[in-house]
Order: structure tokens, then sequence, then C-alpha cells
């Protein structure tokens, strides 16, 4: 073997040993436990749309699938949407999701930032909540929020696109990250709503946890679901600058129109994942939180079962 050939070869196992360790960072947990004791609907599926033609970088064979999992066995079909949003592509779904979708392929690309969505489907997907549809829309900080302030806007929401933190409000024993926030009942941030509340005692969604994300406002009329306190701030990367995030939430419901939108500002919050060299649980497979019944409810107040 050459000299010249095994620097190559060295090279390319580098190369290949980065990739790996890059991705055993995040995925998602194969252990996840989808299970719905007593699903929701047992006839007439609503049909589910989840989004991954806009670069998205959640998807139901990714970060996604534990949620994707939840929803089929709690009754929907869930399909895959790979074409720009149209009234022909939209008109026989009943839920859209949309999670992280990028003005670009990739995160580090240049325009990832810019725009996901064109007017003209900006104005179809509006157009079609208007009209009875039900949008569960999902994003993180910039890039994300920058990427998705197109639809946002158009649907009234307005996104900090910077990471939210409050220290006062942290999960204890997340390495003392402060955008990593609990929303309780016992902490007054997790706002009463048919969301929180459940069809039952049983469905009763009393702590959450949202790793990291944005802060949203949304229009006049609309409910914050995860409210957040006078002490959260925005960290704005680009120009640099800190602004309160009081009055603000990092989750939101609303009615437009005759139809309902969920829009929230993490979307590890919905996810099961297995992150770090020991595979810690990040996510909805945290235990002691019940971001897995807030999964299950919010898709019940977007399908109608929830008033």
């Amino acid at each position: 073997m050459t000299t010249k050939f095994a620097k190559l070869l060295f090279s390319h196992l580098v190369v290949i040993l980065i990739s790996m360790a890059a991705s055993a960072q995040q995925i998602a947990d194969p252990y996840f436990n989808a299970k719905v004791d007593n699903p929701a609907f047992t006839k007439n599926f609503p049909r589910v749309l989840f989004d991954e033609a806009h670069n998205n970088s959640d998807t139901v064979r990714g970060r996604y699938k534990p949620f994707a999992d939840l929803l089929f066995n709690d009754g929907y079909h869930v399909a895959v949407n790979r074409q720009p949003f149209t009234k022909e592509s939209l008109k026989s779904f009943k839920i859209l999701v949309i999670v992280n979708p990028l003005g670009a392929e990739d995160i580090d690309d240049e325009g990832a930032d810019s725009p996901a969505f064109t007017n003209a489907e900006c104005d179809t997907v509006s157009e079609w909540v208007r009209g009875g549809g039900a949008l569960l829309f999902v994003a993180d900080e910039a890039p994300f929020g920058s990427a998705a302030e197109i639809l946002a806007a158009r649907l009234g929401v307005d996104m900090s696109k910077g990471y939210t933190v409050d220290p006062a409000n942290a999960a204890k024993g997340e390495n003392n990250n402060a955008s990593v926030m609990v929303y309780s009942r016992e902490n007054h941030l997790l706002a009463e709503h048919a969301i929180s509340s459940g069809r039952s005692e049983a469905e009763r969604v009393n702590r959450v946890i949202v790793f990291t994300g944005q802060s949203l406002k949304g229009p006049e009329g609309s409910d914050a679901l995860l409210k957040l306190a006078d002490s959260a701030v925005d960290k704005i990367a680009s120009p640099v600058k800190t602004n309160s995030a009081a009055g603000r939430a990092q989750g939101i419901a609303f009615r437009l129109g005759k139809g309902r939108v969920v829009a929230l500002g993490d979307a590890a919050m919905l996810s099961a994942q297995l992150t770090g060299s020991n595979n810690q649980p990040f996510g909805m497979n945290i235990p002691n939180i019940d971001n897995r019944q807030l999964a299950l409810n919010i898709m019940h107040w977007l399908s109608g079962i929830l008033k």
C-alpha cells in the first residue's frame, strides 16, 4: 500500500466515522412506546398530510417517526407530501403537518433561511385552513423560523426566529440549559384549554418540556398554550440582540375562519429521540412528562373531537 493511498484511505475512514458519530447524536428512539390503548378513531380515519416537500429536517422516517407511529396507532391515516401545496393536493386531507421547513437543502447551505414556500403556496394553505382545514405548524429558531416566516405571517403568527431562554423555568438536570423549559400547572405556564384538558382525567396534560426553540405571538383571539413567563428572553443571532419574550408563547392555538391552527416554536417536544454517546432520551420519551399526551391532544383538537 502506497503512502499516498494509505493517507487517502485514512481520510475516507475519518469522514465515515465522523458521519457515523454525527448521525448517532440524534436519532429517532426505536424503542419508543407508540401504543395507544384507546384509539380516538376506529373508523372514518382522518387523513393527515405530513409535509416533506420543503427541505424539512424532520420526517416520518426520521426524527418524527415516533410521532407518525403515535398518530397511526390513534387511528389517523398519515400520508407524505412531496410536492408544492396546491388546492388539489390538499383537498382530500383533514390535517396538514409542517415541521421545520428550510429554504435550502441543508441547514448549513446558503439560503437555508430563505422563504421555504412560494406566495402561491401560502395563499393555498391559508385558504384551505379558512375553508375548514386544520394545520399543525412547527418551526424551531432560525434558520427554520426565518424559512417558515412567510407562511406564519399569512396566518397571523409572529415568529421571533431567535432562541428563547428562561433560567427561572428551566428544567433541572438538563445540563443547566436555560432554553430547556418546563410548562406546567404548577408554574402556571401551561394554559387551561381543551388541548391541555383532553377528553378525560387520563388525558390531562400537567407538565411539558420544551427543548430549545423560538417564541411566537398569535393573532387576536389566539390561546397561548405554553405561555412564556415575564422572565423569558429571545436571543437573536442576526443582528445580535436580546428581546423580552414577555407576553409571547412557545405553543399557540387558534381558529382561522372555519379551520384550526396549532403553532409550536420547538420541534423536539413532539419527537422522541436518543441523543449523545449514551443514548439519552430527548423529547416525548423522557419520563414523567406529558409531551406524548400533548401530541395526541393537539391532533384531537385539530381533528375536532376536542372542542
